[in-house]
């Protein structure tokens, strides 16, 4: 079985070494400096780079916009929806 990190997502996408254009502006922009790359969950969207922009956009908003959450229990759901989804995210 795959280790998960060595999971890839089951849909085509384009790696970051391949990008061009949009595309690779937007995967610099996001490049994961200590991960070492773009994140799996980022790279989905590769056929698509503006679902890529609102993708961050929307955690953005959910993780630092003004809220009555707490960033701390923001995090706290995101971690207990993960699991329940069994997402290594």
């Amino acid at each position: 079985m795959n280790q998960p990190q060595d999971r890839i997502a089951w849909i085509e996408t384009i790696a970051p070494a391949e990008a061009d254009g949009e595309l690779k502006t937007l995967y610099e922009a996001h490049f994961d400096r200590q991960g070492g790359g773009v994140d799996h969950i980022l790279q989905i969207h590769s056929l698509h780079p503006q679902s890529l922009q609102d993708h961050v956009q929307l955690y953005q908003t959910l993780m630092f916009a003004p809220s009555p959450l707490s960033r701390a229990e923001r995090e706290m759901i995101a971690v207990v929806v993960s699991s329940i989804n069994q997402c290594k995210y």
